[in-house]
């Protein structure tokens, strides 16, 4: 496959990601909209555990590169090994954005928290390729459709908006590992 048709399919599928997002919800408020006069308007939330034997963490996540904003929460096992039994976001930005955390949900619910924690630094090691890949088929494979980013590496603005959901997927489960202890 010739190298542009290669970018046409990552692109497609970068932008299918972004129309049909996975686990996005509606539950932080929108902080674009300033008032004071309600605590829920003002960047306030309660987080609430969906699963007696979970413990949640809920991380925000602002790019004021470009405006892209998301909030993701975690539900995290409280056995071991750990597992992230629930992820869902709610955000806004860029089809980058919005399609790496889709992607992103996809790849880590359900796994272990090691796990997810190693997908997190491949995707990290994908970012900072500049646009050259990881060169280890195994890596790959592991990041399934998360490899549509190695694109996006080539341009140091657009990473930031890659990473985004990562960032705030690592911060929810320190979150929740911290809050069990």
């Amino acid at each position: 496959m010739a190298t542009s048709d290669l970018e046409q399919m990552y692109q497609e599928v970068i932008l299918e990601a972004a129309r049909d997002p996975h686990g996005k919800e509606h539950f932080a408020p929108d902080l674009r909209v300033e008032s004071s006069d309600n605590a829920s308007e003002a960047g306030e939330s309660t987080v609430r555990a969906q699963h007696e034997y979970c413990t949640p963490g809920q991380s925000h996540q602002f790019n004021p590169t470009c405006g892209d904003e998301a909030t993701i929460r975690v539900e995290v096992s409280e056995s071991e090994p750990h597992t992230i039994e629930r992820i869902v976001w709610d955000g806004q930005g860029c089809s980058i954005s919005q399609a790496s955390l889709s992607i992103m949900v996809d790849l880590v619910d359900g796994k272990s928290v090691e796990e997810a924690m190693k997908l997190s630094q491949d995707f990290h090691m994908l970012m900072q390729s500049r646009g050259m890949g990881l060169q280890d088929d195994a890596v790959e494979e592991q990041l399934g459709d998360a490899v549509v980013f190695q694109g996006v590496s080539k341009y140091p603005m657009r990473i930031k908006c890659a990473l985004l959901g990562w960032e705030g997927m690592k911060d929810s489960v320190a979150k929740a590992l911290a809050a069990q202890e």
